[in-house]
C-alpha cells in the first residue's frame, strides 16, 4: 500500500466528501435540464424563451442568496475544527434566522418583485407572458429554497453530505417528476415548471428538517438558543454573509445581463445561448461540488492551525476540476446535434448553436480554477478578498467588453466578455494567495507564542 505524504493524507477524505457534494450538486442542473427538455420539445417556443428569461430573476432571488450556503458552511466547518458544538448549532441558527426572514420577505413583495424585474428584462410579449407565468408558479418556495441553503452548508460544514445528498435526490427527483405531470400531461407548460420546482422544495427541506433532529446534540440546544443573539458574534456572521452576498449578486449579475443582452439579439439567439448555459452551469455545478469540499477542508484546517495543507488542498483541487471542464466542454464542442437535439426539437436553435460551443472550453477551465480559489478564501472566511475582487473582474473585465457586444451586436463578443470575467477573477485571488498564507503562517506564530508568554509571566 503506497502511503501518501503528510501534507497529502487528506486525500481520501477529500475525495469521499467530493464524491458526495458532486452527485447532490448535478442534481440541481440536471433537473434544469430536464425543465427545458419538456418545454423545448412544446409546439410553441415561446415556452422555452419565457422560462429562459423568467429564470434571470431567480437568478438573483436565489443564486445571489446562496451566500447563506457559503457563509454556513464557512463558519460550521471552523466551529466542527475546533469541536465545539455550541458553535455548531449557532452557525445553523443564526443563518435560518435570517433565511427565513429573507424568504417571507419575498414572498410578501413578489407582485412588486415581479413588475420591476420584468420591467427590465427584454422580449415579446408572449415570451415576458410566458416568463410571468413561470415566476408567480415558483416565488411559492422562496422560505424553502433558502433555508435549504442554510442546511445544505450545515451539513457540509459538518462532513455529513450523506444528508445532502439524500435532499438533493428528493428535492430534484421530485421535481423531475412533477415536471413531467404539470408540463406534459397537464398542459401547464411556465407556470407547471415553478409550480413544480416549488414544491419540489419544501419536501427536499422536509428531509432536511428530520436529518437536523436525529444529528444535534439536544442538550446543546438551551445554551446555544441564550447567545442566539450575542451582538460580537452575530455581527461577525453578517459581515461574512454580506461579502460573500455581494460575490454571488455580482456572479449572477454577469450572467443576467449575459442572458438580457443575448434577448437583444433575438428570441433564436436567446434559446441558443440560454441551452449553452444549460451546459455551463451542469458543468459549474459539479465543480462547486468539489468546491464545498475546499471550503470545508480549507476551514478545518485553519482552525486546527493545519496551514501547511491548505495548498494542498487548492492544488487537489484545481487538478480534480480542471479535467472534469474540460470533458463537459469537449462533449458539447464534438457533439452539437446529440446533445442540443435532446434538449430542443426545434431547428432554427440547432441549426448555428456549434457556432458559439468552443467559448465553453475557456470558459469552463477557467472558471473551475477561479471557483477553487473562491472556495479557499471562503473557508478562510476572507470575504473582503473575495468582494473586492468580483467587483473589479465585473467592472474591469465583464462591463466594457458586453458593451461591446452590445453595440456591435455581436454573440461572440458577448461570450468574450464572460471569459473576460473569470479570468480577472483568477488572476486577482492568484495574486493575493502568497499574502494571505503569509497571513496565516504569522498568526500561527503568534498563536504558540501566547503560552510562552503567559508561562514567563
Amino acid at each position: 500500500m503506497v502511503s501518501l505524504p503528510n501534507q497529502y493524507n487528506f486525500l481520501p477524505r477529500f475525495y469521499r466528501l467530493s464524491s458526495v457534494s458532486v452527485l447532490s450538486n448535478m442534481m440541481v442542473p440536471l433537473a434544469g435540464l430536464v425543465d427545458t427538455a419538456f418545454l423545448g420539445h412544446l409546439t410553441d417556443i415561446r415556452h422555452l424563451a419565457g422560462v429562459i428569461l423568467g429564470s434571470i430573476l431567480f437568478d438573483y432571488l436565489y443564486r445571489v442568496l446562496k451566500f447563506l450556503r457559503s457563509s454556513t458552511n464557512a463558519m460550521t466547518a471552523q466551529a466542527s475544527g475546533k469541536e465545539d458544538h455550541k458553535g455548531i448549532l449557532l452557525a445553523g441558527m443564526r443563518s435560518s434566522l435570517v433565511a427565513l426572514a429573507i424568504g417571507l420577505m419575498i414572498l410578501v413583495l413578489q407582485y412588486p418583485l415581479q413588475r420591476v424585474g420584468f420591467a427590465i428584462l427584454s422580449g415579446s410579449q408572449a415570451v415576458e407572458a410566458s416568463g410571468i407565468d413561470y415566476f408567480y408558479g415558483r416565488i411559492w418556495g422562496a422560505p424553502a429554497v433558502l433555508l435549504n441553503f442554510v442546511l445544505i452548508g450545515w451539513f457540509l460544514g459538518r462532513e455529513r453530505n450523506g444528508m445532502v445528498l439524500l435532499m438533493s435526490i428528493v428535492g430534484n427527483g421530485s421535481n423531475v417528476l412533477l415536471d413531467y405531470l404539470m408540463i406534459f400531461k397537464w398542459g401547464w407548460a411556465s407556470a407547471g415548471a415553478g409550480f413544480a420546482t416549488a414544491m419540489s422544495q419544501y419536501l427536499a427541506l422536509l428531509i432536511g428538517l428530520i436529518g437536523v433532529g436525529s444529528t444535534i446534540q439536544w442538550g446543546q440546544v438551551p445554551a446555544a438558543l441564550q447567545e442566539l443573539f450575542e451582538w460580537t458574534a452575530l455581527k461577525d456572521a453578517v459581515a461574512l454573509k454580506g461579502n460573500i452576498l455581494i460575490r454571488f449578486l455580482v456572479l449572477i449579475s454577469t450572467y443576467a445581463i449575459f442572458t438580457n443582452l443575448s434577448s437583444t439579439l433575438g428570441t433564436t439567439t436567446l434559446a441558443q445561448n440560454g441551452l449553452l448555459l444549460q451546459i455551463a452551469l451542469l458543468s459549474q455545478f459539479t465543480i462547486q461540488g468539489v468546491g464545498m469540499t475546499t471550503q470545508t477542508l480549507t476551514g478545518n484546517f485553519k482552525s486546527k492551525g493545519a496551514t501547511e495543507q491548505l495548498v494542498p488542498v487548492l492544488l487537489v483541487s484545481i487538478l480534480t476540476t480542471l479535467p472534469i471542464a474540460l470533458g463537459f466542454a469537449a462533449a458539447t464542442i464534438l457533439f452539437p446535434n446529440t446533445i442540443f437535439g435532446l434538449l430542443t426539437s426545434h431547428a432554427e436553435v440547432n441549426a448555428h448553436i456549434a457556432d458559439y460551443t468552443l467559448w465553453l472550453l475557456p470558459l469552463l477551465e477557467i472558471t473551475a480554477v477561479a471557483f477553487m480559489l473562491e472556495g479557499y478564501f471562503i473557508g478562510l472566511k476572507e470575504g473582503k478578498t473575495l468582494r473586492n475582487a468580483v467587483l473589479i473582474a465585473f467592472g474591469a473585465g465583464f462591463v466594457p467588453i458586453a458593451l461591446s457586444a452590445w453595440y456591435w451586436h455581436s454573440n461572440h463578443l458577448l461570450w468574450l466578455s464572460l471569459v473576460a470575467y473569470v479570468t480577472t477573477i483568477g488572476i486577482i485571488l492568484g495574486l493575493q494567495l502568497p499574502k494571505s498564507l503569509g497571513q496565516l503562517k504569522l498568526q500561527q506564530q503568534l498563536q504558540q507564542q501566547e503560552p510562552l508568554l503567559a508561562t514567563d509571566n
